[in-house]
């Protein structure tokens, strides 16, 4: 990954407000920075959550809180809890989530 025209910064997620990002079912309320060619997101999932699409762009996702269940185009399935991450390449392996107790999450992309 380079990172670029991006100078050193903090962020303070609590002073984000939230996008609310429906899903089949459940939301997903956003906090996001954008600077240079970098999105950096903390993510929540409510309870029941499902998204409502398969999602071909790269990320790196760390679960924060809850758990997480990614399924693949393919059928393969990962249920991830706080302290597991997953990577994937912009158009590899389209995915897309759920959860039935909610997630907070950290997503680069």
């Amino acid at each position: 990954m380079v990172i670029q025209e991006v100078p050193f910064c903090t962020v303070d997620w609590s002073s984000i407000e939230p996008t609310v990002h429906p899903g089949v079912t459940g939301e997903a309320r956003w906090r996001t920075f954008e600077m240079g060619n970098i999105r950096v997101r903390m993510v929540e999932y409510t309870p029941g959550y499902f998204a409502d699409h398969w999602c071909k762009r790269g990320h790196v996702l760390l679960v924060l809180e809850g758990e997480l269940v990614t399924e693949l185009e393919d059928g393969r399935e990962f249920t991830m809890t706080p302290g597991i991450s997953y990577q994937v390449a912009e158009d590899i392996n389209p995915h897309r989530s759920h959860t039935e107790k909610g997630a907070k999450l950290f997503i680069v992309d």
